[in-house]
């Protein structure tokens, strides 16, 4: 029994070692299908696009995130954080700060840069997102990779409850859904694509993207006569009075627009809709809101 008793701590010794030992890295595929070994839980992260800043913030322990980029602005406990330019990547600062593990989305870092950081022993984790659902995915993938599983479930079905009520609510789905083009840029005019996230959150705000065909680009450039075949119900990318004064002065013929003439012309919030992140659900909202403005108070809206 004395012998027994003995072997005891020793037993309990050898599991606390066992348990301490590192666990081993896991094997992945990113977004864009890339095979990445990661460690298993890391210590040190960054990301190099503003939504996926955001994401870390709604999943990961935020003493693991060790640095932002210079977009970065919410949530407000981001500003503390060092910056490392991530356009063009400042490469020598981001390899000081040590991250075992960052962070982007498609077509914000080059593939070119995720393959010097990889060589350097840093890998990145591209996400991909196309609909609404991919960002609740993301969030849930986010938490296995970070081992936050569960902050990372509790994140994406909190938001998906909310999309669900937002959707469900009275006069959600109208008979005709309008028509709307998004602008990015004003010359030459650039918009959301078919291929972007825009078109499943303007579909679930109860309209429908103006630009149906599927371009190479996720922001094509249009022209004018594309514009007035497209003849949107609804433009986003300013305020009436804004575009007013610059866009259709510019490119008067598109005063024929039915956007126009309702004055169904409204400014967004840019960083809603730019980041596929966490406040999916805040930019959905917003598109519903405006969707919903009467043309006869279509402009005072906007103000």
């Amino acid at each position: 029994m004395r012998f027994l008793l003995l072997l005891l701590p020793l037993a309990w010794l050898a599991s606390c070692q066992s348990d301490s030992k590192p666990a081993a890295p896991v094997a992945v595929h990113d977004g864009l299908g890339r095979a990445l070994t990661l460690p298993a839980h890391p210590r040190r992260v960054l990301a190099l696009a503003p939504s996926m800043t955001e994401m870390l913030y709604a999943v990961a322990d935020t003493a693991t995130i060790v640095a932002r980029c210079p977009q970065d602005n919410f949530p407000v406990a981001v500003l503390s954080k060092p910056v490392v330019n991530n356009y063009p990547l400042d490469l020598e600062r981001l390899v000081t700060l040590k991250p075992e593990v960052v962070f982007t989305v498609e077509g914000i870092t080059s593939v070119d840069d995720a393959k010097r950081l990889q060589d350097l022993g840093i890998p990145v984790y591209y996400m991909r997102f196309r609909k609404v659902e991919d960002v609740f995915t993301g969030m849930e993938e986010l938490g296995r990779l970070l081992g936050r599983e569960a902050q990372g479930h509790r994140v994406a079905d909190s938001l998906r409850q909310s999309m669900k009520i937002l959707v469900n609510s009275p006069a959600h789905q109208p008979a005709n859904p309008p028509k709307v083009l998004a602008i990015t840029w004003q010359d030459p005019i650039y918009c959301y694509g078919q291929n972007t996230l825009f078109t499943d959150e303007i579909r679930l705000a109860g309209g429908q993207n103006a630009v149906t065909e599927t371009f190479p680009q996720p922001y094509p450039a249009l022209t004018r006569e594309y514009i007035l075949k497209l003849n949107p119900d609804v433009l986003l990318g300013g305020s009436f009075e804004k575009l007013d004064s610059t866009f259709f002065k510019n490119y008067p013929e598109l005063k024929r627009i039915n956007a126009y003439k309702t004055r169904r012309v409204f400014a967004i919030t840019g960083n809603l809709m730019e980041r596929p992140g966490p406040r999916v659900v805040e930019s959905v909202r917003e598109l519903q809101g405006l969707l919903r403005q009467p043309a006869s108070t279509a402009s005072a809206a906007t103000r």
